[in-house]
Parts: structure tokens; C-alpha cells; sequence
């Protein structure tokens, strides 16, 4: 099933010469993604409606979200491996049509059982979009323009999701729901159209088998540990259903490793962990992306409940970091390429702690917005400017026949970062909240007490039922939810901290950013023999 390159692209590692073309597949990848990674939070501002139209449960319309992230991380690795064997553009644009269709069925869905279908198809169709898109810019842009592309990339993959919220609240707020997929289905199409032209039909020379095992067994972890990370929190981690899945997940991720370790022709050659940029640029997408997202589970609530905002200007108000981080990505390869790869990760950390820290000093249940404000703008800048040497590192630390696995993998840890940390930071804020609110509840009844240890929407709902009680029950929900609030962002800057540290001694080396094709060659090589060579 291996396709021919075109007479204009080189085999194995087709670099584009004319600019022109190199602009027209960044503009393509980049609008590809850009529905991805909408579509991840899009329907979040939908949820009352949702449960309206189908008469569903909280949980089931939890799982009409989640399914779409659940299946796009369970398929990443295994199918960004087939776009290196069967050609990029060809999986590049079956995905937008899986996609598209995907989508079409979701807006005219009549029962959930389609709704929920059609959000595993569209899971499926991302998770081939998703590797490709980074991977063509990888294989297609010479040495001196792929940071800036991968720049370019990291800013629509961090802001993207915000903006395809912010837009889909707009919709909401001015139409009926169903409205919200007409931006993926647009955004699909017209991806589609410019790839269709200009991405070329690029494959590398694969020997051996497909890895099947390892496919298998990867998905098999990647659905498990979602699950269990998504479940984790309601149901309790010591529910015998979470525990039993993740016992599997946990196994079938030995299984993995044990496997890719002696297959001839692994899914991914687990070896190249040894290198300094893989691990260090995983670990850092994981654990940013985890902080990113926990930020926003704790925003939401305050800027909702705590200031009484409408769904469209609490995401207007998440605004500046997206903004923010999508000018410190395009600013990223400069830093980098004059300080190193490794320096300009642990500068964008320092920021990013300092924006934390920011909002756990200056924030308060009176203080309103300003007081946010810094803290979201230089988090932003510090994302930005750690993500994208962060996935230069991880795209060049594999060779270019498996530049769609090490896309793969950079998406896979920012899915997995993303979940842990609204599994962890939500759990501390949580915690925080119903520690603090046990000591400001005297006096108070104990039915309307323990609806008010839930959470903040909670108590301020059932303040209602308080009496001369009210005003004392809102304020005590106020100000636990703040101390809540500052717990998890300590525990925020502490992973900075400790992340800092980790890339400061365990970085790609500071030669990296200036020497890629040297060390392209080198890891082509020491790929075939199946050893690291600690960069």
C-alpha cells in the first residue's frame, strides 16, 4: 500500500524548496489541527443543551465530550505510524473526510447512541490528522525554517483549543447548539482543499511488518489510563472499576515496552528515550500541558461562579493567555536558536512558575479580574516559549522515517498531560475547598452543609434555601474556593520547580538547535542499530 512520491519530492525526506509551497502546507496543517484541537473543548460550553436535547445525564454528556479525547488518544501512536508506511498526504486528507463526515452525522444526531458514535469516528479521523500535520512540517521545511513551523504549530495547538471555545460559546449564545459544528466542518473542508494542492505525498521506505502487538497494546494503555484518569475523580480511585482498568492499562504498558524492546521492527523503538531531548521535551509537554489544563478547571468556576460571569466572557477572559502563548511560540525559535534548546525550555518554565505563583499571591474572592490577569499572561508567554523547543526536541530526537510516531507522541503527552492534570489539580482544589469550608459553616444546617461541601456551584445553589444564612453561606463558599485555588497553584509552581530543575541537568545538549542535520544523521543511525545516544 506504499505510495509513490511525486516527481517534485524526494524520497524518504522530501524537503520543500519553493516558499511559496512551504507556506501553503503550514496554512494547511496548521487550519487541519486548528479543528482538531477545537473540537476538544468545544462542546464543553454546550452541556445544559446537550442534556436537554437528549434527555441525558451529567455523566452521559460527560461522555459525549470525552469520548472524542478518549479515542484520539488511544489512536494517536498506531496511526501516526501509518502515515509514515502509506503516505502522509493520503492519510492527511482520509482523516479530514473521516472527520468531516464525522462531524456532519454529530450536528444532526437524533439520539445520543449516534452522538456518541459520531464522536468516535471524529476521535478517529483527528488521530490521523493530528500526527501527520506535525510530521509533514518535520519531512517538508529544510533546517532553517522548521523551528519557525514548528513555532507557528505550537501556537495553534496550545491556543487553539481556547479560541475554538471562545467561538463555540458565541454560537451558543446566538444560535442553537447543533450551530457549533459548523466551524470543524468549515475548518475541515478548507484544510482539505489547500492540502489537496500543496502537501506532497510523502513516504519513507519502511522494511518489515506493521507492528500490530505493539498497535494493540498501545491502544489498549492509552484507552485504560485515559479512562481511569477521566473516572478517577467522580467515581473514586479506589473504585474497583477504576483499579480493574487500570491494572490493565498498567499491564498492557509493560506488555508494550517489553515488546518494542525486541521486535525488529517496533511501533516505537522505546531506546530512544535514551536521548535527552525525547525525554526531556515528553516530560516537560506533560507535565506544562497538565498545569494548563488544571488552570483552566479552576478559571472556569471562578470567573462563573466566583465573579457571576456568563460562559462567553469567562472564555473571553481566558483570552489573553492563548493570545499570549501564540506570540512567545512565534517568538520560541529565535530564543532557541540563540540560547539553545535547553535554555529556552527553562526560561519559558521560570515565566510560566512566576505566572503561577502570580495568581495564587494576588488573587482573592473581592479582588475581581485585574489580579488574574498577570499571572494568565506570563503563564502564556512561558508556555509558549517552552513548548515549541520542547517539541523540536522531541520531533528531531527520532529519525525522519518516523517522524509520524514521534508526532504522535508529542500529541499523546500533551493528552495524557491534560488529563493528569484536571485529574490531580482539580482533586487539590477539591480538597482545599472542603477542608476550608468545614470551618466556616457554623450555625448552618447540616442538609444544606453538606450540599455545600460539594462545590462552590453548589453552595451558591443552595444558598437559596439559607435564609438570613445566605449572604454568610455564599461568602464562606467564596473564600474556600479561593483557598482551594491557591493549594492547587502551589502545587502548580512546585512541578514547575521541580521540571526547571530536571531540564537544567537532563536538556538536549546546548549544541542541538545549531547542528540538526548533523544530528538527524547521527539518529538515523543509531536508530537502525537500536541504541541511544544520550542526547
Amino acid at each position: 500500500m506504499n505510495a509513490t512520491p511525486p516527481a517534485d519530492v524526494k524520497a524518504g525526506t522530501p524537503v520543500i524548496e519553493d516558499p511559496r509551497r512551504r507556506r501553503a502546507i503550514l496554512i494547511a496543517v496548521c487550519i487541519a489541527l486548528m479543528s482538531v484541537v477545537a473540537s476538544v473543548s468545544g462542546l464543553n460550553v454546550a452541556q445544559p443543551q446537550l442534556a436537554d436535547t437528549f434527555a441525558a445525564s451529567q455523566g452521559q454528556v460527560l461522555w459525549i465530550i470525552n469520548v472524542y479525547t478518549l479515542t484520539l488518544a488511544a489512536l494517536l501512536l498506531p496511526l501516526g505510524a501509518v502515515g509514515d508506511r502509506w503516505g502522509r498526504k493520503p492519510v492527511l486528507l482520509l482523516g479530514l473526510a473521516v472527520f468531516g463526515i464525522a462531524n456532519i452525522a454529530a450536528a444532526i444526531a437524533p439520539t445520543i447512541e449516534i452522538m456518541v458514535a459520531a464522536r468516535v469516528l471524529a476521535g478517529v479521523g483527528a488521530a490521523m490528522i493530528m500526527p501527520v500535520t506535525l510530521s509533514v512540517i518535520t519531512t517538508s521545511f529544510p533546517d532553517e525554517e522548521r523551528s519557525k513551523a514548528i513555532g507557528v504549530w505550537t501556537a495553534v495547538a496550545g491556543g487553539g483549543g481556547i479560541l475554538g471555545m471562545y467561538l463555540s460559546a458565541l454560537v451558543v449564545d446566538i444560535a442553537i447548539w447543533r450551530w457549533l459544528f459548523i466551524l470543524p466542518i468549515a475548518l475541515t473542508g478548507a484544510a482539505a482543499m489547500i492540502a489537496a494542492r500543496s502537501v506532497p505525498n510523502s513516504h519513507e521506505r519502511t522494511t518489515g511488518r506493521y507492528d500490530f502487538v505493539g498497535g494493540v497494546t498501545s491502544v489498549i494503555a492509552a484507552v485504560g489510563i485515559t479512562y481511569a484518569l477521566h473516572e478517577g475523580p467522580s467515581r473514586g480511585w479506589d473504585d474497583p472499576s477504576i483499579l480493574g482498568i487500570l491494572g490493565v492499562a498498567v499491564s498492557a504498558a509493560i506488555i508494550f515496552v517489553v515488546w518494542e524492546l525486541r521486535t525488529p521492527t517496533p511501533l516505537l523503538d522505546v531506546r530512544h528515550f535514551q536521548k535527552r531531548g525525547l525525554s526531556s521535551g515528553s516530560t516537560l509537554l506533560l507535565v506544562l500541558f497538565g498545569v494548563q489544563a488544571g488552570i483552566s478547571l479552576v478559571l472556569y468556576p471562578f470567573f462563573q461562579v466566583v465573579l457571576g460571569w456568563s460562559g462567553l466572557l469567562s472564555t473571553l477572559a481566558m483570552m489573553p493567555m492563548a493570545v499570549s502563548m501564540m506570540l512567545a511560540s512565534g517568538l520560541a525559535p529565535r530564543l532557541a536558536a540563540r540560547v539553545g534548546r535547553r535554555a529556552a525550555m527553562a526560561t519559558g518554565l521560570v515565566i510560566a512558575g512566576i505566572g503561577l505563583a502570580l495568581m495564587a499571591v494576588l488573587v482573592s474572592a473581592d479582588g475581581g479580574y485585574l489580579p488574574v490577569l498577570p499571572g494568565l499572561i506570563a503563564m502564556g508567554l512561558g508556555a509558549g516559549l517552552a513548548m515549541t523547543p520542547s517539541t523540536e526536541a522531541i520531533t528531531s530526537s527520532l529519525p525522519r522515517e518516523q517522524q509520524g510516531v514521534a508526532s504522535a507522541l508529542n500529541d499523546l503527552t500533551r493528552e495524557f498531560g491534560a488529563a493528569l492534570g484536571i485529574a490531580l489539580l482539580g482533586g487539590l482544589l477539591t480538597a482545599g475547598y472542603q477542608s476550608a469550608i468545614d470551618q466556616r459553616l457554623d450555625g448552618v444546617s447540616d442538609s444544606i452543609a453538606d450540599t455545600a461541601r460539594e462545590g462552590i456551584a453548589n453552595a451558591v445553589t443552595v444558598s437559596s434555601q439559607a435564609g438570613s444564612q445566605a449572604g454568610q453561606l455564599i461568602n464562606a463558599a467564596r473564600e474556600s474556593f479561593i483557598t482551594g485555588w491557591q493549594q492547587a497553584m502551589w502545587v502548580g509552581v512546585g512541578a514547575l520547580a521541580a521540571l526547571f530543575i530536571y531540564v537544567v541537568l537532563r536538556g538536549p545538549k546546548p549544541a542541538a538547535p545549531l547542528d540538526d542535520s548533523n544530528e538527524d544523521a547521527e539518529l538515523t543511525a543509531t536508530s537502525t542499530a537500536g541504541t541511544g545516544d544520550g542526547r
